[in-house]
């Protein structure tokens, strides 16, 4: 009996750094999802998307949702959650939970992007076509119908001179301002070269610049 008193004794440290082992990587974990939907911040995102761009091409895209404004204006903040929630969903159904190897984030307030393989460039369009309908279907809200639309922009990386997740994120973010200033839906970029001017790193005329 003697003889088990300190095991027993040199465990309970042991027990004690286990749980506190857990409990920083459950931290760590939390610290790289946005609290409201679970998708990947943009550091997380970024982080990961740079990875994957060493192992061949991807369709980096920049996602927009159009009424969302109206939407908080008219049922409030909480139906807003409730349509960012619904398009996290939207997303990880359609490019992580299919098995095509996607991952999406939330960049800030209806921002998100997401980057997936996309070895046959000719699949893409289908892809943004399929997401496209999934962010637009109609929402219910506590008796209400929720309608929000949908700006995509896309960049293949195949096109790129280097695989540089800068430089896609600006082809995406600036082939979703196109679709945008259309009345929403998505389109491709075309090329590589950027045909918008920058201010603070940031397209001109996009939240965050001057």
């Amino acid at each position: 009996m003697s003889a088990l008193l300190p095991a027993a004794a040199a465990a309970v440290p042991l027990a004690g750094w286990s749980v506190h082992g857990l409990w920083l990587r459950r931290q760590l974990h939390n610290a790289r999802r946005d609290p409201l939907t679970g998708l990947r911040t943009r550091s997380a995102f970024e982080r990961t998307a740079g990875r994957m761009l060493r192992r061949g091409p991807h369709a980096v895209i920049v996602i927009d949702l159009d009424g969302f404004k109206a939407v908080n204006d008219t049922f409030g903040h909480a139906a807003g959650d409730h349509a960012l929630t619904a398009a996290a969903d939207a997303l990880t159904e359609t490019l992580e939970d299919d098995g095509r190897g996607g991952i999406a984030a939330r960049l800030g307030g209806d921002e998100f992007a997401a980057i997936v393989p996309a070895p046959h460039d000719h699949a893409v369009p289908w892809l943004l076509r399929g997401l496209h309908g999934h962010l637009c279907a109609p929402l219910n809200y506590r008796g209400h119908t929720l309608t929000l639309g949908a700006s995509l922009g896309a960049c293949l990386t195949a096109e790129l001179p280097t695989a540089d997740l800068s430089l896609a994120l600006r082809r995406a973010d600036e082939a979703m301002y196109v679709a945008k200033r259309g009345g929403g839906g998505w389109l491709v970029a075309d090329g590589p070269t950027p045909s918008h001017r920058t201010s603070n790193g940031r397209r001109a005329g996009r939240r965050g610049a001057a």
